[in-house]
């Protein structure tokens, strides 16, 4: 099971990766609520663990951003503030859990426990679509009315990302993060290389869909 835990503390953070580690889990960890943002948005997790008072992005926007893209992973905040209020402000927020510091590692591993068994929304994500454009994650295919195109391992899994995410401008940097990692030594040009083909497959199937380049920036799926 897979977790990824957020939070500005390195030391606490340090602390709670090993206890969860121990307990068989396989943690991720970030220190700041933007690289919170892109580690949940480019991967996969079983549950997210957030500090409400994060650097660069608080526990409550990173939370409501990942629930406006679709993202229902469950999550616990994990933070000093626990009023009525703060907590009811949390749960409203799209958390699923909400532990107050200092705890005993024993009480959070429980609480995940909990929210991962919990029966969640059932979502049948592998196929998306945008404008009328269809993407099968299973066969890797683009269609459109009639016609289809099949992509390459690479094309699909940026093809997902931007379905993922339309109208929102792409950075570079979060899309070679989640096609290619974040410890891949990739050259930029290659990004290039492949929008320039999934431009392509565009053009064939005629949709009223484009890849615009936001200049200095990355790109963004929108309609034509």
């Amino acid at each position: 099971m897979k977790i990824l835990l957020i939070e500005d503390d390195e030391v606490l953070c340090d602390t709670l990766k090993l206890s969860l580690d121990k307990a068989g889990y396989d943690t991720e960890i970030c220190h700041n609520g933007t690289d919170g943002l892109l580690f949940a948005c480019s991967s996969a997790y079983d549950c997210l663990i957030i500090d409400r008072m994060l650097p660069e992005m608080d526990g409550l926007t990173l939370l409501q951003a990942l629930r406006r893209r679709g993202i229902q992973t469950p999550a616990i905040f994990s933070t000093a503030l626990d009023g009525l209020n703060d907590r009811v402000n949390g749960l409203d927020a799209g958390a699923d859990d909400y532990i107050a510091k200092p705890y005993a590692v024993e009480e959070l591993l429980a609480r995940i426990r909990a929210v991962t068994r919990r029966p969640g929304r059932i979502e049948d994500d592998r196929t998306l679509s945008f404008e009328g454009l269809v993407f099968s994650k299973e066969q890797r295919e683009l269609r459109y009315q009639n016609s289809s195109v099949t992509l390459s391992k690479k094309e699909a899994s940026l093809v997902e990302y931007f379905f993922r995410n339309p109208g929102r401008t792409l950075n570079r940097e979060m899309i070679l993060t989640y096609v290619w990692g974040s410890s891949s030594e990739v050259e930029d040009g290659n990004l290039d290389n492949y929008i320039y083909f999934i431009r392509r497959r565009l053009s064939t199937l005629k949709v009223p869909v484009r890849i615009v380049t936001v200049h200095g920036v990355g790109y963004r799926l929108e309609k034509a």
